[in-house]
Order: C-alpha cells, then sequence, then structure tokens
C-alpha cells in the first residue's frame, strides 16, 4: 500500500471552535448482513474535547552483528483517555450511560463521534471513538462567590481512534 497525493492541502485552515459530539449504539442487524442505521443517544455542544490521540510504541529488534542502530517494528497502539468538557444542562444522558456502566452493565459501550464543521456549518471531518466507556464523570463546583459558568466533564477511554473527511 503506498500514499498517493490528493489536493488535501488545498482547503482552507480549519477552526477548532465549531464541533459536536454525538454518542451513537449500534442498531441491530437488518437481518441481511448489514447493519441497520445507528441509533443517536445523545449529543452535545462541548465547550472542549481533549485526549484524541493514538500512540504506537515501536517494537525494537537488536540484531546481533548490526552494531549501527536497530530495527524497528509496529508494535501496540494505545489511545489517551478523551475528556469531554461542556456547559451544565439539565439533560442527564451522559449521567445515565455512567450510572448504567458502574452499576454492573460494564460491556454497554456507545461509539463517540466528533464532527468539526466549516465556517458555514458544513461538516468537514470527524473523529470515531469505537466501544467508548466513561471512566470519570466530575459535576461542576458550585460555589455562591463565582460567576463562573458551570462546567462538567466526562472522561472516557475507548478501543479503538478513526478519522475521516467528510467533505472533498
Amino acid at each position: 500500500m503506498t500514499l498517493m497525493p490528493t489536493d488535501e492541502n488545498q482547503i482552507a485552515p480549519l477552526h477548532v471552535f465549531r464541533f459536536q459530539v454525538e454518542f451513537k449504539e449500534a442498531a441491530a442487524s437488518d437481518g441481511q448482513g448489514g447493519s441497520g442505521s445507528d441509533l443517536l443517544i445523545c449529543s452535545g455542544a462541548f465547550s472542549q474535547v481533549s485526549g484524541l490521540e493514538a500512540t504506537m510504541e515501536p517494537f525494537v529488534i537488536r540484531e546481533g552483528g548490526q552494531n549501527y542502530g536497530t530495527t524497528q517494528r509496529v508494535g501496540r497502539v494505545t489511545f489517551a483517555t478523551v475528556i469531554l468538557k461542556r456547559g451544565m444542562t439539565t439533560t442527564r444522558h451522559l449521567w445515565h450511560w455512567w450510572d448504567l456502566v458502574t452499576g454492573g452493565a460494564y460491556a454497554y459501550r456507545l461509539d463517540a463521534s466528533i464532527t468539526m464543521f466549516d465556517i458555514e456549518g458544513n461538516p468537514i471531518l470527524a473523529w470515531t471513538l469505537r466501544r467508548a466507556m466513561p471512566v470519570k464523570f466530575k459535576a461542576a463546583d458550585l460555589d455562591a462567590l463565582s460567576n463562573n459558568v458551570a462546567v462538567e466533564e466526562l472522561h472516557i477511554v475507548h478501543e479503538g481512534l478513526q478519522y475521516g473527511r467528510l467533505q472533498g
């Protein structure tokens, strides 16, 4: 497999402040070998998403007789914990997911999609977190002397990171 040159570098720079996060559960099979449409569980206008990161640890081979350097092979890939921060709302979907997973349904996983939009509001690219699971839920600090906007955090781990360009 070789990489082919494309005209992707001809697009305008993307602005990182226009994005949306959606959590979906894969629907049951449609009976013909394919999967049905995804069921949207919840979405959010998060103020910050961090941790979209994958790291590959190379497998180092030290060959006898080769005194100049080592041979590098592809090793295990790990993914960072993704942290979602958003303004406090009255919707409780993310809390229900947390409560479900920590209450014994530890195999209940969702796919999370982070979609970025261009200046006109068109979806331009998306990151997908496969088989995501919440590992930390943090409610906003309550302080009568503060004038800050309430922010809650959800930390999630996942089993795969996919990137896709939505417009050409």
